[in-house]
């Protein structure tokens, strides 16, 4: 039986087995590649997506479990925290190889659009689901209080 899903704000019936993780149907059904497969586990961030304005781990997230709510990916950021972050990664060369990144930016958005002035210890909460392999969290701060002054 189809699921009726609202991604990035349009409705869309996916036809998925039962427990498919929100990620591959995002991936595989969708063909929405921004969000990351990284451990399967919830343990690294990369497939951080928004449900109802909260960051999920879509590895572990049965995609029926989240039908009737509001789902946001990378592809559908449009706030303006998500321009200004995005513009603060671009600005001091955050990524390296760039795979834990949209879910970085996903943490990210939803602090600032909790916190507008978060201190070092709200950044590192609010980022400490996310793991980096090239270990750019240093700059990832930066950015994420480079964009908070711009807010």
């Amino acid at each position: 039986m189809a699921v009726l899903l609202k991604i990035n704000g349009k409705s869309q019936a996916v036809d998925a087995a039962e427990g498919t993780p929100l990620l591959w149907v995002l991936r595989d059904h969708l063909g929405m590649t921004g969000t990351k497969f990284g451990c399967g586990i919830a343990q690294c961030g990369a497939c951080t997506v928004h449900v109802d304005g909260q960051p999920i781990r879509s590895c572990i997230t049965a995609h029926e479990d989240v039908e009737g709510t509001d789902i946001v990916t990378i592809e559908g950021l449009s706030s303006r925290q998500a321009a200004v972050i995005q513009a603060a990664w671009e600005a001091i060369d955050v990524p390296q190889c760039g795979y834990c990144q949209s879910g970085q930016i996903m943490s990210a958005v939803n602090l600032l659009a909790n916190n507008a002035n978060p201190s070092d210890g709200d950044i590192d909460d609010a980022m400490s689901g996310n793991i980096c392999r090239c270990a750019s969290y240093m700059r990832i701060r930066q950015a994420i209080k480079d964009a908070a002054k711009k807010l």
